[in-house]
């Protein structure tokens, strides 16, 4: 990212935080954080491998999958090894460089996920109310247009903030509130006048996942709509059913953002500690719980690991 001219900051670095007031277990703290972080990397990268190996796969619903895992170990790898660093090292100065890359590609990743729910949205939607045209809609030159926009969205929304970042000086504190940095964070040391900065990261968070929350709703309420029609009850089970993972996706994503945005307007009391954990869960829990719930809930991606692991075992021995 962009070199920061710091000479009208009186400070060169930002302190992130660990989990205040536990600072003398922290390195307790870390043996789950590790084993959620290993969790991340194995289960999101054994789905992108089987998606990626499996032609079978290769269908609309597993492709979205697939990027989906993506963002996951994406969003894992800007977060979790900052925070281990604090855990293990009490390594907590990153310079201004550091610190706004890390910011820009949490928040790109976070609206890469939040775009790529909306899409699987879609993908459940078409599914259900159109099962005839299913693959003439989603073709693979559709999901890749849709897969390229994901990206031109995000990148458009989050390379000013790093840039109008840059103009600030920083000279009130120098100590973040998290373990990662994160734009409204970052804002609230800043000497100079933010008002540009929050506007216009209150506009991107609103236009993005604000308006992907509201898409979503709107998919749920058309498929619900779709599925009261169908005459059959074990029909309306069954298309419910193929809802299931993504319902939860889109709960593990969205509740823990709109809880902290609540209380961050409606009480300014609480101990901090409340708002650290509904971040880290915001940031943290998905891309752990992302490919367990997918695995579980889809004999599809069971069999084809299984296979997978199966066919190695067979050619070591």
């Amino acid at each position: 990212m962009l070199p920061v001219n710091s000479t009208s900051s009186v400070f060169s670095t930002f302190l992130v935080t660990g989990i205040p007031g536990l600072e003398a277990v922290h390195i307790w703290i870390s043996i789950p954080f590790c084993a959620m972080f290993f969790i991340t990397l194995v289960g999101n990268m054994t789905i992108m491998t089987v998606i990626w190996r499996e032609k079978t796969l290769h269908v609309p619903m597993y492709l979205f999958l697939a990027m989906l895992a993506a963002s996951d170990l994406g969003l894992s790898l800007f977060t979790f090894p900052t925070m281990l660093r604090i855990f293990w090292l009490d390594a907590r100065e990153l310079t201004f460089t550091a610190c706004f890359t890390q910011m820009f590609f949490i928040h790109t990743f976070q609206d890469f996920e939040s775009a790529i729910i909306l899409a699987m949205a879609f993908d459940r939607y078409v599914a259900i109310s159109r099962p005839l045209h299913y693959s003439s809609i989603l073709t693979n030159s559709v999901i890749a247009r849709i897969g390229l926009a994901i990206v031109m969205r995000a990148m458009i929304a989050q390379v000013p903030l790093p840039i109008l970042l840059r103009r600030l000086c920083f000279c009130h504190s120098n100590v973040l509130s998290h373990s990662y940095c994160l734009h409204p964070d970052i804002l609230k040391l800043s000497c100079s006048n933010t008002r540009i900065n929050s506007v216009f990261g209150l506009f991107m968070v609103l236009s993005n996942m604000g308006v992907d929350f509201l898409l979503i709703l709107l998919s749920y309420v058309l498929i619900l709509k779709t599925v009261l029609s169908i005459a059959s009850h074990s029909g309306c089970l069954k298309a419910l059913n193929t809802c299931i993972s993504h319902l939860c996706a889109v709960v593990l994503f969205f509740t823990p953002m709109i809880c902290l945005s609540i209380l961050y307007r409606i009480s300014r009391r609480l101990p901090q500690n409340i708002y650290t954990l509904l971040a880290n869960m915001h940031f943290l829990i998905p891309p752990v719980m992302n490919p367990i719930v997918y695995v579980v809930r889809t004999k599809q991606i069971q069999d084809k690991i299984l296979k997978l692991f199966i066919k190695k075992e067979t050619d070591e021995s």
